[in-house]
């Protein structure tokens, strides 16, 4: 079995210390919005805390997962903690989701019986909230664009920055024109975004945590690809994964139509991989040579 890999050697650039910022950030801002919604019985600021709370663990799911990734691989765990991240983003983003849905089911109920709301308080914590939010936005930032552990903990972040903004608007309609189902409208309004944005993060890691062929990557022209190479009858038993935000792999059965050298296949495989990492960005490539062997011939093959 011929085994050869290109690594991506993307230095991991996530910033446990500002991860930890955040998340002292947020349990601040969690501890005062709850204290203020109860005070003041604004449900739009206490599901915004509810909001809070999961970013403060979303945020600790990340910062472990970060550590964890770092760790070495051994006998117990061939591939270390590589999926870690890939995990963490699984999680945050389904609770993304568990909390949009109890957010719309209290908004409903207090549609049905609208309370009058401390409007001053609700401002000036919503105010707190921004800033201690849009920090922490700005610390994940520039990480997020390529790291999916990460992306999910700056959704939390970003979203839960609308939902504070959100709230001030809703506090200052509250306090100047005394509509304060606006409170429940918001919440309901802040329950959809929340949807809308952890669905997508959701079914992606879903799809790696599955190990679905990438997006992106068509099995049809990889085949067709490599059948092209000298001596090689067919291609089959293949599989394409990704491993993580870095890693994707490809393992496959190759059935040459004469016994060539071992040389001879390391050449070849070398050939193969080069095309893989270049073409379609498969950076780690696992072959298995065949001549005369009866087996399945089909490309797809349920193991």
């Amino acid at each position: 079995m011929g085994h050869s890999h290109h690594h991506h050697h993307h230095p991991n650039e996530l910033n446990g210390r500002n991860l930890l910022i955040s998340i002292f950030l947020n349990i601040a801002i969690t501890l005062s919005q709850v204290i203020g919604g109860i005070v003041s019985g604004s449900l739009a600021l206490l599901s915004d805390a509810l909001h809070n709370f999961t970013d403060v663990l979303s945020l600790i799911i990340s910062f472990i997962a970060n550590k964890l990734v770092k760790k070495k691989a051994s006998y117990e765990r061939t591939f270390g903690y590589k999926r870690s991240e890939i995990l963490a983003a699984f999680i945050n983003a389904a609770s993304l989701i568990v909390i949009a849905v109890l957010l719309i089911i209290e908004a409903f109920k207090r549609f049905q019986n609208p309370q009058e709301v401390e409007s001053n308080l609700v401002i000036w914590l919503s105010v707190i909230a921004i800033l201690g939010n849009g920090f922490s936005v700005l610390l994940l930032r520039s990480n997020s664009k390529d790291n999916m552990n990460l992306k999910s903990a700056y959704l939390h972040l970003l979203t839960d920055l609308m939902a504070s903004v959100a709230v001030l608007v809703g506090g200052v309609l509250m306090k100047y024109y005394q509509v304060f189902w606006v409170d429940s409208l918001l919440t309901l309004a802040i329950a959809i975004y929340l949807i809308v944005m952890g669905y997508n993060l959701l079914i992606s890691s879903t799809k790696v945590l599955m190990l679905f062929t990438p997006e992106g990557i068509p099995v049809p022209e990889i085949v067709k690809d490599m059948q092209q190479f000298p001596n090689v009858q067919n291609v089959h038993h293949l599989h394409v994964w990704q491993l993580n935000e870095d890693e994707v792999h490809l393992e496959a059965h190759i059935d040459f139509n004469e016994d060539i050298k071992i040389s001879t296949f390391e050449s070849l495989l070398e050939q193969i991989e080069e095309l893989m990492h270049e073409k379609y960005d498969i950076n780690h490539v696992t072959i298995q040579p065949e001549f005369g062997k009866c087996d399945s011939k089909q490309v797809i093959v349920q193991d």
